[in-house]
C-alpha cells in the first residue's frame, strides 16, 4: 500500500477568514493569534479532523526581518512558543493521538512572499534561519521550508537545518506563467539540481497555481527524492508587494474540493508522496483529498 503524507491546507487564509478583524494586518494570522488564539486552535482542529496528519505552526510571518519591520521583534520567542502551544492544544482537542500527528515548524521566506528581489543574501538568510530554528527546535517534530522564491534562500535554509541535524523539506514557489521557473526566474530544473546536491531530503512546489504544480511534477520526480506539492487557490498574487496584506488578493471560484483533488491525484499518479494545500485550500478541500486517497487504497501518514 502506497503511503501518502497529507499536509494541512491554507492555515493563514483560513484563520484570517474566521477572525473578527475587518482588515488583515501585515503580520497576517500572527496578529490574529495575539487577539483571538481560539481561532487558531479551531482551524488547526478542523484540518486534523479533515485528515491532515502533518500540521504547520502558525508563524509564517514571524521572521526576524518582518517582526523588526513592524516593531514587535521583542515578541519573537513568544510568538513561536504560542504557535507551537496552540497547535498542541488543537491536537489534544482533536480525535487523534499525539503520536499520529507531526508538528512541522514553519521556515518562511524571510522578507516577503513571492518577491525574490526582496530576499536577503546567503549569509544573512543563514543567520536568520538559524535563529528561527533555535526558537522552535524544542517544540516541533520536523521543519517545513515553505514558499521559497529563489535558490539562494533555499540553500541557506538547507544549510541552517543541517547545522542543527534536522531534515530538509523544501517548498518552492513558482511563476504563474507556466514557464517552470521559480519566481526569481531561475529554472526549476536548475533549482532541483542545486538543492539535491545541497542535501535536500524532499522537494515540493507550494503556494503556486495547481496547474503550475502539474507542470513541475516531472522535474521534481527527476530528483530521486521524495517530492510533492501543495498549491494555492488565488486568482493572482501580482498585487501583493512587500508590506501589503492579503486583502488585495482574491480566491478562484473554480477550485472546488473536487477539482483541487483532481490535481492532487494527478501529482500522486506522477509519483508525488507529499500533498496538501496552501492559501485558500480549506479543511473541506483536505477532507475530500483524504477521502479520495482512502478510497483509492492509499495509506495516509505523517511527515517524519
Amino acid at each position: 500500500m502506497t503511503r501518502i503524507i497529507l499536509l494541512d491546507g491554507g492555515l493563514g487564509q483560513e484563520i484570517n477568514k474566521r477572525s473578527s478583524r475587518d482588515k488583515a494586518h501585515p503580520l497576517w494570522s500572527v496578529k490574529v493569534m495575539e487577539e483571538e488564539p481560539e481561532v487558531i486552535v479551531a482551524v488547526h482542529t478542523d484540518f486534523i479532523d479533515a485528515g491532515a496528519r502533518t500540521l504547520s505552526t502558525n508563524n509564517y510571518t514571524a521572521s526576524i526581518t518582518r517582526l523588526k519591520r513592524h516593531g514587535v521583534l521583542d515578541q519573537f520567542q513568544h510568538i513561536h512558543n504560542q504557535a507551537i502551544d496552540l497547535l498542541e492544544q488543537a491536537i489534544a482537542k482533536a480525535d487523534v493521538a499525539r503520536n499520529d500527528v507531526t508538528i512541522a515548524g514553519c521556515l518562511m521566506p524571510l522578507a516577503a512572499s513571492y518577491v525574490a528581489k526582496a530576499a536577503h543574501d546567503y549569509d544573512q538568510s543563514y543567520d536568520e534561519y538559524c535563529k528561527i530554528i533555535e526558537a522552535q527546535l524544542s517544540g516541533v517534530d520536523v521543519f517545513l521550508v515553505e514558499t521559497i522564491s529563489n535558490i539562494t534562500e533555499a540553500r541557506a535554509a538547507i544549510d541552517a537545518l543541517k547545522a542543527y541535524d534536522q531534515k530538509t523539506h523544501i517548498g518552492l514557489t513558482m511563476s504563474d506563467d507556466m514557464s517552470n521557473t521559480l519566481r526569481s526566474g531561475e529554472r526549476l530544473d536548475e533549482a532541483v539540481d542545486q538543492l539535491t546536491t545541497a542535501g535536500a531530503d524532499a522537494l515540493m512546489v507550494n503556494c503556486s497555481f495547481p496547474e503550475v504544480v502539474d507542470k513541475a511534477i516531472p522535474s521534481l520526480a527527476k530528483s530521486g527524492l521524495p517530492f510533492g506539492g501543495y498549491a494555492n487557490g488565488f486568482t493572482s498574487i501580482e498585487s501583493l508587494a512587500p508590506g501589503t496584506t492579503v486583502d488585495s488578493l482574491s480566491a478562484r471560484t473554480d477550485l472546488t474540493p473536487e477539482s483541487y483533488s483532481d490535481h492532487v491525484m494527478r501529482w500522486i499518479d506522477g509519483g508525488a508522496t507529499i500533498v496538501g494545500g496552501c492559501c485558500e485550500i480549506s479543511p473541506q478541500h483536505i477532507s475530500h483529498i483524504a477521502q479520495r486517497l482512502t478510497h483509492s487504497g492509499y495509506h495516509i501518514v505523517k511527515l517524519v
